[in-house]
């Protein structure tokens, strides 16, 4: 580091001298901002530290250039040694990703670094657990280490220094976010004090709400530090396109034809289209294009080889999806990181956090982002190195005709782009959903409990789980409940002096490598060809000899379907079609709707938005007009009566239930409401008494779902507890402030 920035430099002065010397060996002209304003607090460590920054900002190094200082001092100076630093990471990926990165920084500071996943070898996690240091692990494994090592987990862990968690925004909020936080109060419990967290995040749309996740009921006393001073400059467009009625619907929702002709398949015409443009556009440089769906992965990662096939040169387009084998993920990773040929990425969400996958020119998007936090984490793959960040949206809409439903006529899909984009300048994302029990995700921590400590005292157990640790929404009527279930279910039972102990079917469960995730995987078929495999599909479709697939960005013929063993032979074919993986979408937050219904009622024409989807936004905003939406909600379609509120998923599922409840046939469609063989009156009549009565109980709403049974370990609740999960999770009551 240059003396001009050393001497101006704060941060820099109080690092370790090895510390330093990394520094100037990366030849960095000064520090970013966000690390010279965490090296203070997280050296002081005293206190719990959340680093918001845009991807490729500088979070790691702002989080570990202290806590090496930090560790390697004591190292020094005390010969201490002995686990120091905690890492925690969503994905086995990331923690291959950063492994490198952090044992370069710490290892000639003679702090050693390890990892910890499935792929380690045992005698690697040996010499963990004998020599300390850094190290780097799921959720999942730090779970498994809790129910294998019991009480030694308190020697361990007892020379610990910092828990730093990565991608925290891709814990709020889910049952992994709430076993996550389990496991780091439990971390606390162990050590016997309380262990600074460090969480780093590219998108928290709030601070206080993600250091209240953190440390619950001690969000207050985090010490927040963001990049929100530094800008950065984006190009983006959002461009239109239209597919006929008859062709697969976006995003592969349409159910597959058994009858079709597999080798024949039918592609939407948009999505070709849209290929054709990612060709032209994306060609030759380093790219990721995101899809919500891996079956849209698939067929357009198919499509663009085909391009290159016919044009006659190499393929540069590589799909990236969870059902793919790790070795073919890899694969691509290293070829984008690399740079030293053209490498387009077709992903989902694998792509979407912290892998380092060098410096990226532009992302695009088929079809809306799932979420604006989703769009914000993905944008910000791109832009390094102060170049502009990229994005390029890709909206696919129905041609209309005399038939088309009320959201195809409205352009629901391009709108709430529009408005998302729109959220995302003024700086917005999706708050977490607060005050869910995840009672699923408490059973896994029950039962771990008690598989680590041998038995657990009821009281002591609440205690631990829900008064003083995450599960503080849990009532002790509602726990007591729980094990009551888990008893009937012969997961537990109680011993004479009333402690709680694994019964026979708990110890099965426990001791099933699937019991360490917080949630559920489906049964899958392993794909393998010539002896090798090359990823897995989760059995949703039938697979028979004779079908033709699309996978890894590759046509097959299945020749072979071992039922027993779930495997699946392939042999390269010219015929396929992209499987059905599975899946559900993003909720939509009620802030988005209202978005939408502001982009409905405005005349301007956004200036990211491509010729054609100003045609369709003119052709949305029209029928917003004709239905009289700019003045109404409530709309007669023949025999049935249609409701827009602009209202958020929870809330529009919470009315669809009530009004359920009521007799009223209704479903609900995107921005909509429909109550069959009901006229306007009826529903607009029956809506304004659910205003001015309520909704009542929330739970007992909750009985009229039909499918409660949701998460992993849901099958052993009780149909009152499922209720009371459901409405926590799904259900949105308060409905003088969502209606108003």
């Amino acid at each position: 580091m240059p003396s001009r920035t050393s001497s101006t430099s704060s941060a820099y002065d109080r690092f370790q001298p090895g510390v330093q010397r990394w520094i100037r060996r990366k030849e960095w002209g000064e520090l970013h901002g966000i690390q010279e304003r965490a090296a203070g607090p997280i050296l002081q460590g005293d206190r719990d530290v959340v680093i918001a920054a845009a991807t490729a900002g500088g979070k790691t190094e702002a989080a570990f250039l202290p806590i090496a200082s930090r560790v390697a001092e004591e190292w020094e100076e005390e010969d201490v040694g002995g686990l120091s630093v905690l890492y925690v990471s969503p994905l086995k990926a990331l923690i291959n990703d950063q492994f490198d990165r952090l044992r370069d920084l710490f290892e000639p500071l003679h702090v050693p670094v390890f990892r910890w996943h499935g792929d380690v070898s045992s005698s690697r996690k040996k010499r963990a657990r004998q020599e300390g240091g850094l190290l780097l692990i799921t959720p999942e494994s730090l779970e498994a280490q809790f129910i294998r090592r019991g009480y030694a987990m308190s020697e361990f862990l007892a020379p610990l220094r910092y828990v730093v968690i990565d991608e925290l925004h891709a814990f709020i909020g889910g049952e992994r976010g709430r076993q996550l936080q389990s496991l780091l109060h439990r971390v606390d419990l162990s050590a016997r004090r309380r262990i600074p967290r460090i969480a780093l995040s590219a998108t928290l749309g709030d601070m206080e709400k993600a250091s209240a996740f953190l440390r619950p009921g001690k969000g207050e006393n985090a010490k927040h530090i963001s990049d929100e001073g530094e800008t950065q400059t984006v190009k983006l467009q959002v461009r239109g396109y239209e597919h006929d009625s008859a062709e697969s619907a976006p995003e592969g929702e349409a159910e597959e034809n058994e009858d079709e002709e597999p080798e024949r398949p039918q592609v939407s015409g948009d999505l070709v289209d849209i290929a054709g443009n990612l060709f032209d556009t994306l060609r030759g440089g380093r790219h990721i294009t995101f899809a919500n769906r891996r079956q849209t992965v698939e067929t357009t990662a198919d499509l663009l080889r085909r391009r290159c096939d016919k044009a006659g040169v190499p393929n540069e387009f590589l799909p990236h999806h969870g059902s793919l084998s790790r070795d073919l993920r890899d694969q691509a990773e290293q070829r984008l990181r690399n740079g030293n040929r053209p490498t387009t990425i077709v992903a989902t969400t694998t792509l979407e956090l912290g892998i380092d996958v060098g410096n990226v020119e532009s992302i695009a998007q088929v079809g809306p982002p799932p979420s604006v936090a989703s769009m914000r984490q993905r944008l910000g793959r791109s832009g390094r190195r102060g170049d502009p960040a990229v994005l390029r949206v890709y909206v696919r809409e129905a041609k209309l005709d005399s038939e088309s439903p009320p959201t195809d006529k409205l352009r629901i899909g391009l709108v709430r782009t529009i408005a998302m984009v729109r959220l995302l300048a003024e700086g917005w994302n999706e708050p977490p959903v607060t005050g869910a029990l995840h009672l699923s995700t408490l059973v896994q921590q029950i039962l771990s409990m008690i598989a680590q400590r041998g038995g657990l005292d009821a009281q002591q157990g609440y205690d631990v789980l829900c008064k003083r640790g995450p599960f503080r929404t849990v009532s002790s009527d509602q726990f007591a409940t729980l094990l009551r279930d888990l008893g009937a279910a012969n997961l537990i039972t109680q011993t004479h002096d009333g402690t709680l102990v694994l019964d026979l079917d708990g110890e099965q469960l426990v001791n099933h490598y699937e019991f360490y995730a917080a949630f559920s995987t489906p049964d899958e078929y392993r794909l393998v060809t010539g002896g090798s495999g090359i990823g897995s599909l989760p059995i949703v479709a039938p697979l028979y000899e004779g079908r033709y697939l699309i996978f890894g960005g590759k046509r097959w013929k299945v020749i072979d379907v071992d039922q027993e063993k779930q495997v699946v032979e392939l042999v390269p074919s010219e015929g396929g079609r992209a499987p059905l993986f599975g899946g559900m979408g993003a909720m939509v937050h009620g802030k988005i709707r209202r978005e939408m219904r502001r982009v409905y009622e405005a005349d301007d024409e956004p200036r990211f938005v491509d010729p054609t989807g100003h045609e369709l936004l003119d052709e949305g905003r029209r029928s917003f007009r004709e239905m009289g939406l700019n003045e109404k909600s409530f709309v007669q379609e023949g025999t049935n009566a249609v409701w827009f509120p602009w209202i958020g998923d929870r809330a529009l599922n919470t009315m669809e239930l009530a009004l359920q409840r009521e007799g009223f046939d209704v479903e609900t469609q995107d921005v909509l409401l429909r109550a069959n063989d009901a006229t306007v009156t009826e529903l607009r009549d029956e809506i304004q008494r659910l205003r001015d009565a309520g909704l009542g109980d929330p739970r007992a709403l909750a009985s009229h779902a039909q499918n409660k049974r949701l998460e992993k370990h849901h099958a052993y609740l009780s149909d009152k507890l499922l209720a009371a999960d459901y409405a926590a999770q799904y259900l949105d009551c308060d409905v003088e402030r969502f209606l108003n």
